[in-house]
This record gives structure tokens, C-alpha cells and sequence, in this order.
């Protein structure tokens, strides 16, 4: 129970379609999800693929608590092997559409070959479609959602790419629900290199749990730990993630031109306290979620999803803007093009910083400022990055590979290959530490330290300190893996605990999980991740944080004279993981585990 028990296999190649039995034995030793999808990638999918070939696989995973009625139950992963940094990907993304899967009757989606001419997928329970999408080619994440729409059932969930991931951009995202992202990891040119522009899905069913009254009761009780939260209950519903604009600025973490600050003059000009005093709407809240951080916004010119705090960083301190309405611009098209916010905001900044020193030269911009603070830059090198226009083109490669092909990749902020998210970390070093060590590279999801380092959740650490960070670092890589592979936003987090999880789970399943089972599976899915890395030749030598982050002092601010110390705290993290001084999982932390 919790589990549909089905999985949908779609071949492209030769646009055929099949129903399997899923796997329930191994979906519990690896809870569902991220977990799940990663381990059948593993088995069926050689590490050393081209992402962009036919044989390169994407999944389409829920949860065994998606489209129940937990508390922010409606979460799905995107996994496949990511064309922006060779590693195994698994992106996350919110809205409806993972609940509707469910309520199609399926537990997850494997497309594999490529078709030759574009399709989408369309599923209405037990009927299957593939569909020509040579209208819908070209077109934009709404205009293809509206259109598939008209087509379908009402409330039909629509999940498509834009002209980004037409064009593989290695930034390009998946996009649900209008403006929900499954943002990072370049998943979106996957599905382009599989000519694949969309799956619309409408179930009429809903999946089964094993104990309909114990689950009633644990959700309702941790309803109200994530109601009576300071976080969840007030700050997020208040102003979406943006609340954290001026909290990270006010610590000195907030990254500043390419990283070379860490306090931006002009935070309180894009805060969460001014988009909600200006732009704001209304709240938009996910499937069953009583948190609802989603921001609805309005401009003079635009509507639609609001910048989340990461947005907002990217496209104004990081590259000097200080204007909302321009990032609420930039972020607006991200949508539309399906370009992950975060990659795009910070390649630009990249870019301009590249211009600044030199490297990149006005003939190639046809026109376009690329400096620091300009603030149509940003909009205009967003539009011309999805569609691949001008110098767009090196934009779209995503930042490492952009500054590489200048010589200097030490202008690229990011860790194996994927760009560092709003959190400078030479002012929180276990954040640090677990950039460096993500398995998707620079990740702030993947082990939340700003929690415990900066908001005192569920303690209090001294963000400078590296006593410590290494156990707390690996506990939160374990337990974010297993609420990704449950199907819940780990938001939740703030205010639960692995005992919670663990609860909620056996109620819909059946199961038995103690917490430190349910961390052990945690744990497990991180060692299967290493090792999908590792043998697609991704060296532990990359567990690394950009030269500038180690060797630099801060210049100024609240974090003035700091650098990381990742190798002071990166033997500890190899020891307590089981893996060898080199970073290699050993024989034995993989047979302890079960990983095979």
C-alpha cells in the first residue's frame, strides 16, 4: 500500500508502450522515489552513456507518500544522467502533477530510446498515447500546457519542456503545473534529445494506503508541528523562501558578483519583505501543503510564479541587480523557456565577471551589456540563453564550460559542473562541506545546513566552526535522500524528525521502518549514487569547492577574512561515510548497506 504497484515503460524508438509490476521488495529497501528511480537507473543504464543518446534513460519517480494525504505529499523526481555534469541526476519538483500520476494508477514513468519527430505522452488512467507534438515544438511552457489542455480531460497535469530543452541547453529544466520546476542538473535537454515536449496525465483513482485511520492521526499531528513551526508556519507562508534575503545577507553569506562578496547593499530592494509588499497576489500552495512558500506575482507587464530566494540571488546579487522587477522578469521567462533559475542567473554572472577581467569581448555580444548591475542584461541574456541566440549559444553550455572555453573555469562558482546555489560558504563551512561532497555537485538540498548554521534548527552550531560539521553534514545528506525518495518536501524538516517520517510511512505502507532504518535507507541511496558517479568517471577528487572559496578571504561584511576549510573537514566526512581516504565507498560499507 502507498505504492500503485505499477510501473509505465515508454520505448520513443519504436512508440510502443508497456505496464511491469513493480517492484515492491526492492521500492522498500530503497523507500520509493530518488531512491527507487536511481537504483533501477544503476541496473539498467551504463555510468558511461552519452546523456544526449538513445540509450540514456529518464524516469519519471513518485513516492509511496505522493497523492496521499501527508502534509506537502506531492512531490516527484526526475532521474537520469545529466548532460551538464555527467553524474546521476535526480531533480525535484512540486505542483500536481506527481499526485496525478498516482491517481493514474502508476507509480513511475520510464522513457527510454528517442523518437524521430517530436511527441508528447498522454495517459488517462489505463489509456496511453503517444502523440505528435509538431505543433507544439518551438512553443513555450505555457502556450504547450494551454494547448495540451484544450485536448484533455479538465484538470488534466501537464509536465513539458521549453525552447531550452529543445535546443539542449545543459541548463534546461522540467517544467509542471504552468511554473514548477524540476530545475537543476539539466534534465529538460534529456527529454529535447528524446524529441519528448511533454506527459499529460488525468487519473481518476487515488492510491490506497494500509492504514487509513493511523495515518489520518500522524499526519494531523504533524500538520500541527509544521503549522506551530517559526519556519514553516510563519516565515515561509509570510514570504515564501525570499525571507531569506536579508537573513543570509545580514550573516555575510549572501554570494555578491560572482561570488566575490558576500553582503549585497541592495538586499532589502529584492527581499521577501518587498516582493509581498509590492508583487504579491496570493500564495500558491503545492498538493497538500499547509506551508505554501509558492508566491503568485504581478507586474505591470507579467504574471504568473513568483522568483523563489535562489531566483532572486541569482539573477540580482550575484550579478549586481538590485531591481525585483527585472529578476521577476527573468525568472518569468525561465519559466516559459524551461531554464533552471539558479544556472541561468549564475552563468550570467559568470559572464560578467568574465567581461569585467577581460576575457569576453564586445564583438561578441551583439549590442547586449553584460555588466555587473545592468538590469537588462539579465532579462535580455535569459531570452537569448533559451533560445540559443548570439553568444546565448556559450551561455547555454552552463558556466563551467562557458568559462573553460576562455581558459579560466575558476570563474565558474560551481561543483562538478553544477552552479552554487544562494549560500556563500566561506560564511557557513558544513554548507560548504556538503556542496562539495553532493552527489549531483553544488547542491543546497542535499543536506540543508543552513538549518542548524544560521536559523537554529534543530540547533544552533557556530556557522565558522568545523567541529562537528562532518556527522551533521553526512545525517542530513541521509535523511534528505529518504524524504526525496517518500515523496515529501523537505521543507517539512524544519519541523519533523526521522521518527515522524518513519511513522507516516509504515502507516501508509505497512512497513515497520524505525528511524534509523528509515536513515539507514537514506544512507544507502547516497553510497548508490557514489558509485554511479564514480564508475561514470566522476573522481572523488571533484568532492571540491571553487579556488576562490578556499584561498580568498572575504572581503568585507559580517563574514570578513573567512575562507572555507574543506580540507580540514573532508578525512572526517570520507571516515564516518565507511569510504576510503581517496573517497571510495569500501567492500564493506557496500555490503552493509546492501548496495549491489
Amino acid at each position: 500500500m502507498g505504492y500503485c504497484g505499477k510501473v509505465l515503460r515508454v520505448n520513443l524508438s519504436d512508440r510502443t508502450y508497456g505496464v511491469e509490476d513493480l517492484d515492491l521488495g526492492l521500492a522498500r529497501k530503497y523507500l520509493g522515489g530518488r531512491g527507487l528511480a536511481n537504483r533501477m537507473f544503476y541496473s539498467e543504464v551504463d555510468p558511461k552513456v552519452d546523456p544526449f543518446s538513445p540509450e540514456n534513460k529518464i524516469f519519471f519517480v513518485t513516492g509511496p507518500l505522493t497523492g496521499t494525504p501527508t502534509p506537502t505529499g506531492g512531490r516527484y523526481m526526475v532521474v537520469t544522467k545529466s548532460p551538464l555534469t555527467d553524474t546521476i541526476a535526480s531533480s525535484n519538483s512540486g505542483g500536481y502533477w506527481g499526485a496525478e500520476l498516482k491517481a493514474a494508477g502508476y507509480d513511475m514513468i520510464v522513457v527510454e530510446g528517442k523518437a524521430d519527430s517530436p511527441v508528447y505522452i498522454t495517459i488517462e488512467d489505463d489509456k496511453v498515447e503517444i502523440k505528435d507534438a509538431s505543433h507544439l515544438w518551438g512553443r513555450v511552457v505555457s502556450e504547450t500546457t494551454k494547448a495540451i489542455e484544450q485536448e484533455m480531460p479538465p484538470k488534466t497535469r501537464v509536465l513539458a519542456i521549453g525552447p531550452a530543452g529543445e535546443k539542449l541547453s545543459r541548463i534546461a529544466c522540467v517544467m509542471n503545473d504552468y511554473y514548477r520546476a524540476a530545475g537543476r542538473s539539466g534534465v529538460g535537454a534529456v527529454m529535447g534529445s528524446k524529441n519528448l515536449k511533454a506527459i499529460a496525465v488525468k487519473g481518476s483513482g487515488s492510491p490506497k494506503v494500509h492504514d487509513a485511520e493511523a495515518l489520518r492521526e500522524v499526519v494531523g499531528r504533524c500538520t500541527r508541528k509544521i503549522r506551530e513551526h517559526g519556519v514553516t508556519g510563519q516565515g515561509l507562508p509570510n514570504y515564501g523562501t525570499a525571507v531569506l534575503v536579508n537573513i543570509i545577507n545580514e550573516n555575510g553569506a549572501f554570494p555578491t558578483r560572482n561570488f566575490q562578496k558576500g553582503y549585497f547593499d541592495g538586499a532589502e530592494k529584492i527581499s521577501g519583505e518587498t516582493l509581498a509588499e509590492k508583487y504579491l497576489v496570493k500564495r500558491d500552495p503545492c498538493y497538500r501543503c499547509p506551508i505554501a512558500c509558492g508566491r503568485y506575482c504581478k507586474t505591470n507587464e507579467i504574471e504568473g510564479g513568483g522568483p523563489e530566494y535562489e531566483t532572486i540571488w541569482a539573477f540580482g546579487a550575484d550579478c549586481g541587480v538590485d531591481d525585483l522587477e527585472a529578476i521577476i522578469k527573468a525568472n518569468f521567462w525561465c519559466n516559459e523557456l524551461g531554464l533552471d533559475t539558479i544556472s541561468a542567473g549564475t552563468t550570467i554572472a559568470a559572464a560578467m565577471e568574465l567581461y569585467e577581467k577581460g576575457y569576453i569581448k564586445d564583438e561578441e555580444l551583439g549590442g547586449v551589456c553584460l555588466k555587473f548591475g545592468d538590469k537588462e542584461a539579465i532579462v535580455e541574456w535569459t531570452k537569448k540563453m533559451g533560445y540559443r541566440e548570439g553568444f546565448g549559444d556559450k551561455l547555454a553550455e552552463g558556466s563551467y564550460r562557458l568559462a573553460t572555453m576562455y581558459g579560466a573555469p575558476e570563474f565558474s562558482m560551481s561543483v562538478k559542473k553544477l552552479e552554487l546555489p544562494a549560500y556563500d560558504p566561506r560564511g557557513v563551512q558544513g554548507h560548504g562541506l556538503q556542496y562539495a561532497t553532493a552527489n549531483r555537485g553544488g547542491c543546497h538540498v542535499r543536506g540543508y545546513m543552513i538549518s542548524p548554521e544560521i536559523l537554529g534548527v534543530p540547533e544552533k552550531l557556530d556557522r565558522f566552526s568545523i567541529e562537528g560539521k562532518a556527522r551533521w553534514v553526512k545525517l542530513f545528506q541521509d535523511l534528505t535522500a529518504a524524504i526525496d525518495s517518500l515523496g515529501m518536501c523537505l521543507f517539512t524538516s524544519f519541523a519533523l524528525d526521522a521518527t515522524d517520517y518513519a511513522e507516516i510511512y509504515n502507516a501508509a505502507t505497512g512497513s515497520g521502518f524505525t528511524p534509523e532504518e528509515l536513515l539507514e535507507a537514506g544512507e544507502r541511496i547516497w553510497n548508490l549514487e557514489r558509485m554511479f558517479n564514480i564508475k561514470a568517471g566522476v573522481s572523488p577528487k571533484e568532492d571540491t569547492l571553487p579556488r576562490r572559496l578556499l584561498e580568498e578571504p572575504m572581503p568585507e561584511g559580517p563574514s570578513k577574512g573567512y575562507v572555507h576549510q574543506l580540507d580540514k573537514m573532508l578525512p572526517e566526512y570520507y571516515r564516518l561515510r565507511g569510504w576510503d581516504e581517496d573517497g571510495n565507498p569500501t567492500e564493506e560499507t557496500l555490503r552493509k548497506l546492501g548496495v549491489e
